[in-house]
């Protein structure tokens, strides 16, 4: 406590972002909302969505892929506090925006990021498949978010950095696919780099939010889990290992 942090400077892709809003926190301080909220314009449906997991997973990459079609190479910044990105995809004839944060994954930012989760309707929790340690502690991830986020929350997980060389990768597949299984939430393996299910991850949680948005006659029609198992066994497979 008592560290004082210092705002962060964006990273070069940030003249991509035509809608970015960023949160700096100094001694851990409250939480500010958007100087300007954001109105719907002419979709049919706004989504929010969360981007959680351990620092370096590599939640920033995903959302810069997903948003701007670029991949971070090299290192930058880690987020500080919150940032979200808006990014309006098309499900079918609706329009869907996606307000999607993008939150810092160190300890010293978990209050911040607590206060949030009751606001989000989908959380995409990741773990990096070449460190070990950010997969463990994907169950204290899962603990949090039942603490505090909505009951009916949609949960995604997330392996991440699957594009890596099968000597760096510390996390089978198969692991991930049991956590997933044990806690009944959808489960991928994604690459930031190749952008490889990327935008499969997002259009899922965009299908299953639309879905319930349309009325609870209409929440048996999709399931999220079954949606992502389809198009991962027939999309082309670039997994290491």
């Amino acid at each position: 406590m008592g560290e004082r942090v210092e705002p962060r400077r964006l990273p070069q892709w940030s003249q991509y972002s035509h809608q970015h809003h960023h949160h700096n926190y100094e001694n851990g301080g409250t939480v500010r909302q958007p100087r300007h909220s954001i109105s719907q314009e002419t979709c049919d449906h706004v989504c929010k969505v969360m981007l959680l997991g351990d620092s370096g997973v590599g939640k920033t990459c995903i959302l810069v892929r997903f948003r701007d079609n670029l991949f971070l190479s090299g290192n930058f910044i880690s987020t500080v506090g919150i940032d979200f990105r808006n990014k309006v995809v098309v499900v079918d004839d609706a329009k869907v925006k996606l307000q999607i944060w993008d939150t810092a994954g160190q300890e010293r930012f978990r209050s911040v990021t607590h206060a949030y989760y009751r606001d989000a309707q989908a959380l995409l929790l990741l773990y990096d498949v070449t460190r070990k340690q950010s997969f463990d502690n994907i169950r204290a991830w899962l603990g949090e978010i039942r603490e505090y986020a909505q009951d009916d929350v949609v949960i995604m997980l997330l392996g991440n950095k699957s594009d890596c060389q099968s000597s760096e990768r510390m996390v089978r597949k198969e692991d991930g696919e049991r956590l997933a299984s044990e806690y009944s939430v959808a489960f991928m393996e994604t690459s930031a780099k190749t952008g490889q299910n990327v935008e499969l991850a997002f259009m899922a949680v965009a299908r299953e939010l639309k879905a319930r948005k349309n009325g609870s006659q209409n929440k048996s029609s999709f399931n999220v889990k079954e949606y992502v198992n389809e198009h991962t066994n027939r999309a082309p497979c670039f997994i290491c290992g």
